[in-house]
């Protein structure tokens, strides 16, 4: 199945390359002469890509082997060089033309288009500003449209506003839904989370808060190479990720319990699963509700679904409250059953309208 579904892949990317080809065999079809890349939030402030010749390439599947690699790069020019560097879950590599134009159209042409695959300008680490010591904010409801660029420039108003990160979905290439913006200024942060919650920035209403600890840092550790070059893709974090424990919550893939506290009297267990259900942040497989003290917890499928819930849940309004997010205190046991719980629907929710049902 997976060798079937690695041909089928390579079939694509081998389409996208002869339909890219056709395309620079006819230089009339591309207008403008001039094709320029938008920069975005993820490269370092004052980076000059006018003598940039090497593009790097995120979120490759890891059975794509280096031929192919270049043979789809090759596109868009001649090649001086070509790396990758294979990982488990997903490779990537450094492509490196001869001349700047043909690094420039692979990113206006092959980003998000191919596999998809994320591609930017390649620049050396010591170019990149470290922003482990700034503060981020996180953003959620983006619409699908939006970018890291997108994000970026919505941002930037705040003239600390150092980095923005939409996180992407590996497997399919969409966006998440959210992303975090870092700031140098904790005041620019904090007025960007006053002045831009419930604003619209592409087709909805987003919202901001706080970043969790440890919420951006990286799924895998960075890598470096020959040239020392950072990741900028993939959702992933910038060089100085989050070093806390790695027995931490937020970094054990065995915690998928949500913590959530400051909860109502009146909140039952159908109550917070029909709440979570509708934030859509994974498969839930467990509610449990301590009407008496005031916290329940959720359990996720996976980490990462845990993680997304409480960042999308912290400080959401239940019941007249805003309710607290954050990890259940105890790693979910190996073998505990993972069957999801089938979603919450009217006939099991008392009381609850039709407008009620359309706001979620």
């Amino acid at each position: 199945m997976q060798q079937q579904r690695m041909k089928q892949q390579q079939a694509l990317m081998q389409q996208s390359l002869l339909q890219q080809q056709s395309l620079y065999q006819h230089p009339g079809l591309l207008a403008p002469p001039q094709i320029e890349p938008i920069l975005s939030g993820n490269l370092p402030p004052g980076f000059d890509s006018s003598t940039c010749r090497s593009v790097y390439v995120g979120n490759i599947h890891p059975q794509v082997t280096e031929p192919l690699l270049q043979e789809v790069f090759s596109s868009t020019g001649p090649l001086e060089g070509c790396k990758l560097i294979r990982k488990e879950k997903s490779s990537y590599g450094f492509v490196d033309y001869f001349d700047r134009r043909s690094a420039a159209l692979s990113i206006v042409t092959l980003n998000g288009r191919t596999s998809p695959i994320k591609v930017n300008w390649a620049y050396a680490s010591s170019q990149r500003e470290d922003t482990s010591g700034h503060f981020n904010i996180f953003v959620g409801d983006l619409s699908p449209e939006v970018t890291d660029a997108t994000l970026f420039a919505c941002f930037s108003v705040y003239p600390s506003c150092s980095d923005a990160r939409v996180m992407w979905d590996q497997k399919t290439g969409r966006s998440r839904g959210f992303g975090f913006v870092s700031f140098r200024s904790q005041q620019d942060a904090q007025s960007a989370i006053n002045d831009l919650n419930g604003k619209w920035l592409g087709s909805r209403q987003i919202r901001t808060n706080w970043a969790a600890k440890g919420a951006c840092s990286n799924d895998d550790k960075q890598s470096s190479d020959s040239k020392s070059v950072v990741e900028l893709t993939n959702g992933t974090s910038e060089d100085g990720q989050d070093k806390a424990n790695d027995d931490a919550p937020e970094n054990n893939a065995q915690y998928t319990t949500v913590y959530v506290g400051n909860l109502a009297p009146e909140v039952t267990s159908v109550d917070l699963h029909r709440h979570f259900h509708a934030f859509g942040a994974g498969v839930i497989e467990d509610v449990r509700v301590q009407r008496d003290k005031g916290f329940g917890f959720v359990r996720y499928s996976t980490h990462s679904e845990a993680a997304m819930a409480i960042q999308m849940g912290n400080a959401r309004i239940l019941c007249g409250k805003p309710i607290k997010c954050s990890w259940g205190s105890k790693p979910t046991p190996p073998g505990t059953s993972s069957t999801p719980l089938p979603p919450p629907t009217a006939a099991h929710m008392p009381g609850i309208s039709a407008t009620d049902l359309a706001a979620y």
